[in-house]
């Protein structure tokens, strides 16, 4: 009982629900940056090399007979694989970059509320003080 109660407890932690849709957004950014680079940045860059289709490029190792499937290395496929890291890589910079910035700024704002608010301390000694002023 006290194992299942412990997994429980890991996986209903904040960390592993965060982990997970974490996961299940980047599924889905990843699709979208993938079509970003598909559909919209290859198709210039082939009209800028002249008709290249970079999807399409390959080096045939051992080109393809009777049953036999072709052999080759799809190098274009890896520039586009490439091109698809750099920009979610660049995206997941932007998105750290931003949410530090935020970090920072709360930081900052509350710094400056537990400069702003007194302690009890100093509270209970300004009345003191105040206290003893009023007997001079």
């Amino acid at each position: 009982m006290g194992f299942i109660k412990e997994f429980r407890e890991f996986a209903v932690k904040g960390n592993v629900v965060d982990l997970a849709v974490g996961v299940i957004i980047g599924a889905a950014f990843g699709k979208i940056v993938t079509s970003l680079v598909n559909d919209i940045i290859m198709p210039p860059i082939g009209v800028l090399t002249g008709g290249l289709d970079f999807s399409k490029q390959k080096y045939v190792l051992k080109a393809a007979h009777d049953k036999v499937p072709e052999s080759a290395i799809n190098y274009g496929l890896f520039i586009n694989n490439v091109i698809d890291f750099i920009i979610v890589a660049f995206a997941i910079f932007l998105l750290v970059k931003a949410i530090n910035g935020l970090k920072r700024r709360q930081e900052a704002k509350e710094e400056v509320i537990a400069e702003v608010v007194p302690t009890k301390e100093e509270v209970l000694l300004t009345q003191i003080r105040d206290l003893l002023a009023e007997k001079k």
